[in-house]
């Protein structure tokens, strides 16, 4: 699947999402500084993953979006 619109452009301002994401970095440090260098490693790759099905899953949900409004011009037009 390729998605060339950038789907992962919100609005950051808001404060619920800046408190989450200092707590999800802050939490993230804490987790690394009691790890080992091969548990490290794994928690990257999980990352990654994570990652990966981010940007996967915000395509679909933008098509989705999308297809719908589409559907919904359509019928207003015929009517």
């Amino acid at each position: 699947m390729v998605c060339n619109i950038e789907t992962t452009e919100y609005d950051t301002s808001s404060k619920e999402y800046k408190k989450l994401l200092e707590l999800i970095c802050r939490n993230e440090e804490k987790l690394r500084d009691t790890m080992t260098d091969e548990q490290k490693e794994l928690f990257e790759k999980y990352i990654d993953c994570v990652r990966e099905n981010q940007t996967i899953t915000d395509c679909l949900i933008f098509q989705n979006g999308f297809k719908l409004g589409v559907r919904m011009m359509l019928e207003v037009m015929e009517e």
